[in-house]
């Protein structure tokens, strides 16, 4: 069997061998940015369906060493492009680099597709064209400083595009990153994990994906896979709907109440439209009002937040200038907002907030920031490196107890 390649965020790769374990069965390896795991179009279509961290599953196809473009195509021409396409079916070729020589990505790629072009010319007679938008045979050529390996992409779109999620506002958060926040904090929506709250859920991200763990709904029970029109996976098509059935009636209530909210209108109705698509409006309690004033919905329960900025965390009514806490999630995101608050006042008095109202509770909050529990004026009891795409992040936890905000001193 093919030794598949499942890349993730950064960060994500031990709980991605965890997770390729619970679905499959199987020992996944980790490796920098992914896992490997062996299996065949059944475990492909398996880890598609299931996977809430992985960004794609890709088929290897063939590797080596490499100088220039001569010699991806001399590569590429190994392939039995037959096995995979009709000359009537259509491809398109991604090329990702690391410190490799080559002066253009998109010459790699035309060299490629010159490869499987010619490759069924000579078998056929006809050649398949180029679709950038929807291909029936996706292509991924990874080239590093020496090496280089080729790749079916056996999802299409990436993973995070679940198929629910229409509407966004600015700078939203990946499903597969709200998914990795979810599974490092060992939340499984199970009746000891207790309630979940997102008191600045934005469109809804998080919300979203723990209801659906909570209910059992498979991520990609809503979208459509580039394996379905692959020549290989045509005789497991019959196999595929018995994976969708059974994944459909695995579907349950869940064991506990999900609480989501924003401090704009807009956004909350935004999330409640995306979990209407995502089948789970019926799990989620959402409720527009300000973070830094919402009581407890629950005696007891986990936060986990990343941090809004612009309409979402300003008071109900004022403006939309981005907020000083924000997320790296676009360069400038840190300038002051409207009414002249600062980082520092305005995370102090999301911690003055919880430790008020929030005893009892475990807060999870996403950042940039490293200096965050500082400004929070609290002592983190654990930080998770992750990865925001290029942005290198911490999971900060807090366990808020009544009392003083005056941060303990780090231990020497």
């Amino acid at each position: 069997m093919p030794a598949l390649f499942l890349p993730c965020a950064g960060g994500v790769e031990a709980l991605l061998v965890d997770e390729v374990q619970r679905i499959t069965g199987i020992t996944a390896e980790a490796t920098r940015g992914g896992v490997w795991v062996e299996g065949d179009p059944l475990t492909a279509m398996q880890l598609n369906l299931e996977s809430r961290l992985a960004t794609r599953v890709l088929w290897p196809l063939t590797d080596g060493h490499y100088r220039d473009e001569h010699d991806l195509y001399d590569m590429a021409r190994r392939v039995d492009w037959g096995h995979w396409i009709s000359p009537a079916q259509t491809l398109r070729v991604d090329v990702t680099a690391m410190r490799s020589p080559l002066q253009s990505l998109n010459f790699a790629a035309l060299r490629i597709k010159d490869a499987v072009c010619d490759t069924l010319r000579e078998a056929t007679g006809e050649r398949p064209s180029v679709d950038t938008r929807r291909p029936d045979l996706p292509i991924a050529l990874f080239v590093g400083p020496e090496h280089a390996t080729l790749y079916v992409d056996t999802s299409g779109e990436a993973l995070f595009k679940r198929g629910w999620r229409e509407d966004t506002g600015e700078a939203p958060l990946k499903e597969t990153l709200a998914a990795a926040m979810l599974a490092a904090i060992g939340w499984r929506g199970r009746a000891e994990d207790g309630p979940l709250f997102d008191p600045c859920c934005g469109a809804g991200t998080i919300a979203i994906e723990a209801a659906q763990i909570a209910c059992g709904i498979a991520p990609g029970g809503l979208r459509r896979f580039a394996f379905e029109r692959l020549l290989p996976f045509r005789e497991h098509l019959a196999a595929w709907r018995e994976l969708q059935l059974a994944a459909q009636a695995r579907v349950h209530a869940p064991a506990v109440p999900i609480f989501a909210g924003d401090v704009s209108f807009r956004m909350t109705d935004f999330a409640t439209r995306n979990a209407e698509r995502a089948g789970v409006t019926h799990a989620i309690d959402f409720k527009t009002a300000d973070a830094l004033q919402r009581p407890p919905p629950a005696a007891s329960g986990t936060i986990l937040i990343n941090p809004p900025y612009g309409e979402r965390i300003a008071p109900k009514g004022q403006g939309t200038g981005r907020h000083p806490a924000a997320p790296l999630h676009a360069a400038g995101a840190r300038e002051g907002f409207e009414g002249g608050g600062s980082s520092a006042e305005f995370f102090g008095s999301l911690a003055s907030h919880w430790k008020r109202q929030y005893a009892g509770w475990t807060a999870w909050l996403l950042s940039p920031d490293m200096k965050l529990p500082g400004l929070m004026r609290l002592k983190e009891s654990r930080r998770v490196p992750m990865w925001n795409g290029a942005i290198e992040c911490r999971l900060f936890r807090f366990d808020l107890v009544a009392g003083s905000n005056k941060r303990a001193e780090p231990v020497a």
